[in-house]
């Protein structure tokens, strides 16, 4: 919302919760509210959704009400008040089993050629939401495009042992080698849709930071990482070294931007290089926004590493 704002945009913000940034507190699902709060809109940047953290304390059916049904709502009011565009947030979560290579097979190279596999229940409704998008663009003419993001949340990772064997900003580092986005980037990535919506009519982009790695190197990112990564980032070692940090042995999935690099116009800043650069100066490796926002909290009771609201943790 601040960055649309300082672009020009007058934006207003759509949440079940009150907030400073929201100006219709509703579902997506309620149309009446949805159909009242998109009056007058040019645009649609449609983030809302019920998240993998919430699989343990939200049903299916109620995954099913707020990505599913309430991306439909949000698509056919958009469509009814004149929209001009639809930007729609889904997750490379809808690859799901695709990124899961066999012991021995490299690691899988992710396009958006790969063929989706959802492993749950918010990756399959999330994808469900992304065919909808599709039909609505077809029946209606609306342009719409998917950005299948990959993560940027500041919360630990939601796997114990990783958490038990990295530092949390140690982690979120070693992802923007294959599998993670800064929030600047990605907000940077949601206004050049706004703009190339249109032209595109509909497209689906994986938005994640670009990797150093080419698909060649998809056999050996899986066996040796650190020795590979040390002959791109020669600083690597010296920085890592100086905070006990490390690189993990292998990776079993690369995401691929280029094609919102080559559509979009997009280039992504917070890279793994960039983020060497800003450790070997004592600087933090996030941007100011990722810091700004810090942690979300995802339940009201005691559920693992996503209830606390708290800042992003310090460098």
């Amino acid at each position: 919302m601040t960055q649309l704002r300082a672009e020009g945009h007058s934006p207003a913000g759509m949440d079940v919760i009150p907030g400073p940034t929201t100006d219709h507190v509703c579902s997506v699902a309620d149309r009446a509210a949805v159909r009242a709060a998109l009056v007058g809109a040019d645009a649609v940047i449609h983030s809302a959704t019920l998240h993998k953290p919430h699989i343990g304390s939200h049903t299916r059916a109620e995954f099913v009400e707020t990505n599913v049904t309430g991306t439909l709502t949000l698509l056919e009011e958009a469509v009814a008040a004149g929209v001009s565009r639809f930007i729609f947030i889904s997750t490379t979560s809808v690859f799901g089993k695709a990124l899961r290579p066999k012991a021995g097979d490299p690691a899988a190279w992710v396009t958006e050629q790969l063929t989706p596999a959802p492993r749950n229940i918010y990756g399959i409704t999330k994808l469900a939401a992304e065919e909808l998008c599709e039909l609505i663009h077809r029946d209606h003419g609306l342009p719409v495009l998917v950005l299948r993001t990959s993560r940027f949340f500041p919360e630990e990772d939601d796997e114990p042992e990783r958490r038990a064997s990295f530092d949390p900003l140690n982690l979120k580092v070693n992802e923007l080698l294959h599998r993670r986005v800064d929030l600047a980037d990605l907000v940077q990535a949601c206004s050049l849709a706004l703009e190339r919506a249109p032209a595109l009519g509909f497209g689906r982009y994986i938005i994640s930071a670009t990797t150093p790695f080419a698909e060649i190197d998809a056999a050996r990112v899986r066996s040796d990482l650190p020795a590979l990564v040390e002959q791109r980032f020669s600083q690597c070692h010296d920085v890592y070294a100086r905070r006990g940090w490390r690189l993990p042995d292998g990776i079993g999935r690369i995401y691929v931007n280029a094609a919102a690099r080559r559509e979009l116009g997009w280039e992504p800043r917070f890279t793994f290089g960039h983020a060497l650069e800003r450790l070997g100066a004592g600087l933090d490796p996030r941007s100011d926004l990722a810091l700004a926002i810090g942690a979300k909290g995802y339940h009201a009771e005691p559920h693992d590493v996503y209830t606390v609201r708290a800042r992003a943790e310090p460098a």
